[in-house]
């Protein structure tokens, strides 16, 4: 009776600790999917475009624009070359469409909003493609980064949407109050952003 009992208690004691650790592993394994889940996730929430900016207006100005959104910010990203050197305004526009010679097929600023035309974030209102303005160096050459929550790459939202619009770069500055536009001179590069 004894050694029943003995081997009864062992047999508990085994069925418990392996209980115990059929636990531990499920959860590891859960947190495991959860990782994994979190991680799809975020690249489901991870977008990038580049597109090519082309001269314009018999310039030499070209280069390149990414727009990256992660989560519920889009940073963009230009490197340009063969511009004058100093200041320079640069914007995202109406229409991806960069078919004419001076730019001016890519329409005016987009303004999803309706909003008079200003520099980024004062109150008096600007529009959503008033980026603003950059500076050359000597060899023409300049990176502008600008980073927002109030626009977004291929959502549901046609006031934050980015997609099927242009990006221009002015010869001059934007002078954050004329309007419609901000008097910022020919456009000298134009690129088209399209999925």
């Amino acid at each position: 009776m004894k050694n029943t009992i003995f081997l009864l208690s062992i047999t508990a004691l085994s069925f418990s600790y392996g209980c115990k650790d059929a636990k531990k592993e499920t959860k590891e394994m859960n947190s495991e999917v959860e990782a994994t889940i979190m991680d799809v996730e975020s690249e489901k929430e991870s977008k990038s475009i580049t597109i090519t900016l082309e001269p314009k207006s018999e310039s030499d100005v070209k280069g390149e624009v990414t727009f990256t959104q992660d989560g519920e910010t889009v940073a963009m990203m230009a490197t340009l070359s063969g511009l004058s050197e100093g200041e320079h305004a640069i914007h995202i526009h109406e229409t991806a469409d960069c078919s004419s010679a001076d730019g001016k097929s890519a329409g005016g600023h987009w303004n999803p909003t309706f909003q008079p035309h200003g520099k980024w974030g004062t109150e008096e209102g600007y529009h959503k493609g008033d980026i603003g303005n950059f500076a050359a160096d000597v060899d023409g050459n300049a990176t502008v980064e600008f980073s927002t929550d109030e626009w977004c790459i291929d959502c549901d939202d046609e006031t934050k949407n980015i997609l099927e619009k242009g990006v221009i770069v002015h010869q001059g500055t934007d002078d954050y109050t004329s309007q419609p536009s901000g008097d910022a001179g020919a456009r000298v590069s134009c690129a088209g952003i399209i999925q």
